[in-house]
């Protein structure tokens, strides 16, 4: 190892163990100190700066300055594209800035390189709550166009098979939640935690069950039945943005479903957007005129109309 990249080396362990004592701004330093190195010495390992970019990111992250975390972020993924970390931290800093959709195609973008990170898949779960509340149901018609990443870049962990080594990452067609094709197993696996949502459902235990429809969606998220089917819980639980959040899902994938129709007039009813929730009982009478449930709830949205 060259000595300059023996120095950068050390530098950027140095301010690991900085990082992991809490101090911060000491360790941003040093990651500071080691870029310099590495821009006076003339060395082009993209690798290693983008890590540097990173790391001081996440300093910057931790000590609330957002700005900088998101442009020592994007010099990260100008140098590595796709970096899952650089990512990740300048969604978050996104998210802490009030630009949510920013976080949110960030977050997506995770997904497409490793549909298994739990941190952006919470993290489009807060964003859309959070554009659904600041833009409405239209909010999908502002965002900015979200990358579509290579499948160079893109990547899935599997569990190591019994007897072997920690399980690495290895690529793998796949692409974000509304892109990938789930494997047989995973549709498998899918059905079978939506089945078990609806037995919870059948015990009353609605938290629990949307807990199992979340999962289910994670594997696969082209059936219909799991997001109305969420919904539902959800408006057990007075959860009415998020009912009204899957039922939209549901209608992307099928734009003459009674019961996502349904259960977002409901959901709208509630919130008290009456001519929300007639625009979807008419919608829904188009498709099925003589649905009962529906005629009443028309009858009930002309009183509160009167």
């Amino acid at each position: 190892m060259a000595p300059a990249a023996a120095r950068v080396s050390e530098l950027r362990r140095a301010g690991n163990e900085q990082f992991r004592s809490g101090q911060y701004s000491q360790a941003a330093a040093l990651y500071s100190q080691a870029l310099g190195l590495l821009e006076a010495a003339g060395e082009r390992n993209a690798e290693e700066a983008s890590v540097l970019y990173s790391n001081r990111a996440a300093c910057y992250l931790k000590d609330g300055n957002c700005s900088l975390c998101v442009k020592d972020c994007s010099v990260a993924l100008d140098l590595v594209p796709f970096g899952i970390k650089p990512l990740l931290r300048r969604a978050a800093a996104y998210d802490a800035l009030e630009r949510y959709q920013l976080a949110y195609v960030d977050y997506k973008t995770v997904l497409q390189v490793d549909c298994t990170v739990q941190a952006a898949h919470d993290g489009v779960n807060r964003m859309t709550k959070a554009l659904l509340e600041k833009d409405g149901l239209g909010w999908r018609q502002k965002l900015p166009p979200i990358p579509s990443v290579p499948i160079s870049a893109q990547r899935r962990w599997d569990f190591p098979s019994a007897g072997s080594q920690a399980a690495a990452p290895r690529h793998k067609e796949t692409g974000s939640l509304e892109k990938q094709v789930p494997t047989a197993a995973m549709i498998e696996r899918a059905k079978t935690l939506k089945q078990e949502g609806n037995e919870l459902v059948k015990k009353g235990n609605h938290k629990k069950a949307i807990e199992k429809y979340s999962e289910s969606l994670k594997l696969s998220n082209q059936e219909c039945a799991t997001y109305t089917n969420r919904a539902l819980c959800y408006l057990s639980l007075k959860q009415y943005k998020e009912a009204i959040q899957d039922c939209t899902e549901a209608l992307e994938l099928d734009a003459k479903n009674i019961k996502a129709f349904y259960r977002r007039a409901q959901a709208f009813k509630e919130l008290k957007d009456y001519k929300s929730s007639m625009t979807d009982i008419n919608s829904l009478l188009k498709i099925e005129p003589k649905n009962i449930a529906a005629q009443k709830l028309l009858q009930e949205l002309n009183q509160n109309l009167k």
